[in-house]
């Protein structure tokens, strides 16, 4: 018996190990959910799949010859319930969703705790490595590899003197921006007109520059500029 308690223990503080690494990488980044909440998913997906893997030790009896229980099922379980949790971390700014890098680390820690439960260390370590490797390493990798930013821009003007789109497009090309679709629209008071568009660069650093130019237009009444982004 004291050998089963020294195998639970064990595998429990693993997976407050294995969850608090995790954790502590999200909230080194500010993200909602970090050290403790990934420590505590991580534990309470452990302590779960121990309940099934210990099973003849609270069934009725010990009886396990006439009682068939589907361990997968407890994962399962679990998996589907940490769903709420990892709803909770996503959240909308604007025409902006952040968040989801969070809920997938969640997501994959509440695995990680099934297997350090169920004993299967070696995986538990290996992806434990792997999600930290994605989180940390694949940040830095993606920072420097080229790509194309986007941004959800508008721009409001009076409705009697708004700039054409041309000369809109021309003036977001001159800054380095292409256009991935443009709107229209009249604001509810009908006093301003209003283009609504999805900008595209390669140089994230245009946006100030373009941001300095509108100020400067006696034209412009509103703006907005907001890169998408985690």
């Amino acid at each position: 018996m004291d050998s089963e308690y020294a195998i639970i223990s064990a595998r429990l503080v693993g997976a407050l190990i294995a969850g608090g690494l995790i954790g502590l990488e999200r909230s080194y980044h500010g993200r909602p959910a970090g050290f403790r909440t990934h420590a505590l998913v991580c534990i309470a997906s452990s302590l779960l799949m121990l309940v099934t893997v210990y099973q003849w030790e609270w069934l009725p009896g010990g009886h396990m010859e006439t009682i068939r229980t589907d361990p997968t099922r407890m994962a399962q379980g679990i998996m589907t319930g940490i769903g709420f949790l990892g709803a909770g971390v996503i959240f909308k700014v604007g025409v902006n969703i952040h968040g989801l890098t969070t809920a997938a680390s969640i997501w994959t820690t509440a695995a990680i705790g099934i297997l350090v439960g169920a004993g299967f260390h070696f995986p538990a370590m290996l992806s434990v490595m792997l999600v930290l490797g994605t989180l940390a390493i694949f940040r830095w990798v993606e920072a420097r590899m080229p790509s194309q930013y986007y941004a959800f821009h508008s721009i409001r003007f009076d409705r009697g003197n708004a700039m054409a789109e041309e000369e809109v497009r021309a003036l977001l090309a001159n800054h380095g921006f292409t256009v991935a679709n443009m709107g229209y629209g009249i604001t509810n008071d009908g006093t301003f007109f209003e283009y609504r568009m999805i900008l595209r660069t390669r140089g994230p650093g245009n946006t100030a520059c373009y941001a300095a130019t509108l100020r400067g237009l006696d034209l412009v009444r509103e703006f907005s500029i907001s890169p998408t982004g985690d």
